[in-house]
């Protein structure tokens, strides 16, 4: 697959640089701040923050236009803001609020991006392979987090606390994924049928997800996992600085490790070739959130390092699976809606969640952001888990329907989504065991 082979090899260049500027990034917070929790909180919020605006926008532009295009465009943007933190810090004219400012630019960017990306993956690939390059996209994504945190703390060290040099590296990298859009193969992308401009689609794409109980249950648990548990850019920043009282090396060595355990999630969850179980989401959600307790409760910097790396796993491990969950479950011509939808509910919550684990972060101690969020998401899955038990919407195992209720897989093509939402809510659901039979399209329960 030539144009998946340029993109995936892009996309490794580009995503270090992107590491090297959020420790950077979060290294000059830490710095022009005087170490406040809540300010790191903040930038992460104004970062995050647009998706909640632009990403359902940026999800109709991908299902109507040209999502290799789009990317051209919103790359090189992104490549231009970075090059502008960059050169505000070389120069010495920085101030706190230039970074915030900076990131809410990013964030409305990467809020349009995200999604075109995301479906552009099944373009390049086709539905047969989609789950493997899901899952090898999200490997390349944690060897990026695995050299790009590294190599920003060793370049920050070396160049005596100036992030400049970070900045200006990331910038060049946008260069890549550039070169290699623009080097594809037209002929072998899989093109989505093209959605004709037209009033209500942002209404038709959420009765789409109100037909599917099973889209709900993963935008469910990316919610609360994203707003409370992925928050590790916060509450390692702090643990280093704050409690370990060390600096940008430690910090960087600290996010290399959670950048291992992911990596390693993530070339786990490449064995998966067919869409995941939903008990299966419950349960890793369920796993991360303990590993993060357990993590907040380590009492030396280096016990602390050595659970970073089954925690990254247990993080990625769960992205990945919630992630192909929902692109396995979704017709091609919602599926820039639907993962624009997806993706506000896992990254839409950060504006709540990173100044909240922040401010907790500040007043109870660095430890406790780990401690309560990781709290939060295990009682999440738990009640999620115990709500479904009881057969509400979506039944976890086909035994735990009543004898009188008979499961089947219904032969007809899928229906509009229109009609799909008109259905009566008893007219019976596709259990997880029918879900995962062979031959069945994408795997969609209703």
């Amino acid at each position: 697959m030539h144009n998946f082979r340029l993109f995936v090899s892009a996309n490794l260049v580009s995503l270090t640089g992107t590491w090297m500027q959020r420790i950077g990034q979060d290294w000059l917070v830490l710095q022009l701040s005087g170490g406040s929790g809540v300010a790191l909180g903040a930038i992460t919020a104004l970062q995050f923050g647009p998706t909640l605006v632009f990403s359902f926008y940026g999800g109709v532009l991908a299902d109507r236009y040209d999502k290799r295009r789009m990317l051209l465009a919103t790359q090189a943007v992104m490549g231009v803001l970075a090059l502008g933190l960059a050169v505000l810090v070389a120069t010495g004219g920085i101030a706190l609020w230039h970074v915030f400012a900076l990131a809410l630019g990013l964030g409305v960017v990467s809020a349009l991006d995200t999604p075109a990306r995301q479906a552009f993956v099944s373009e390049m690939v086709g539905p047969a392979n989609l789950a493997n390059a899901v899952s090898l996209n999200s490997t390349v994504f944690n060897g990026a987090r695995l050299i790009g945190p590294a190599a920003a703390g060793g370049l920050i060290a070396v160049s005596g606390g100036d992030t400049a040099p970070a900045f200006f590296v990331n910038a060049a990298s946008f260069a890549a994924t550039i070169v290699a859009l623009s080097l594809m193969r037209d002929a072998e992308l899989q093109h989505s049928p093209p959605v004709a401009r037209s009033r209500g689609q942002l209404r038709e794409a959420l009765a789409y997800t109100r037909a599917h109980p099973d889209l709900q249950l993963a935008m469910l648990l990316a919610f609360v996992v994203g707003t409370f548990g992925f928050n590790s850019q916060i509450t390692i920043a702090l643990m280093a600085r704050e409690v370990f009282g060390l600096g940008a090396g430690a910090f960087g060595l600290l996010s290399t490790m959670y950048a291992v355990g992911s990596l390693s999630g993530a070339l786990l969850s490449t064995r998966r070739s067919r869409r995941p179980l939903q008990r299966f989401l419950l349960l890793a959600a369920i796993a991360f959130g303990v590993l993060l307790v357990v993590a907040g409760l380590m009492p030396t910097y280096w016990s602390f390092a050595l659970l970073l790396v089954p925690t990254g796993a247990a993080a990625l491990v769960f992205s990945v699976a919630c992630n192909s969950f929902v692109q396995l479950g979704v017709e091609p011509q919602f599926r820039g809606r639907i993962l624009a939808l997806y993706f506000m509910c896992f990254m839409g919550g950060t504006p709540i969640g990173a100044p909240a684990i922040g401010w907790v972060s500040e007043h109870l101690g660095a430890p406790w952001g780990l401690i309560s969020g990781g709290v939060v998401v295990v009682v999440a899955a738990v009640v999620a888990g115990a709500v479904l038990s009881r057969g509400r919407h979506v039944r976890l195992e086909a035994h735990v329907a009543p004898p009188s209720v008979h499961l089947h897989v219904d032969p007809l093509p899928a229906a509009p989504a229109q009609a799909v939402a008109a259905r009566p809510a008893v007219a019976g659901v596709v259990s997880e065991a029918d879900a995962e039979a062979p031959g069945e399209q994408v795997g969609r329960s209703r």
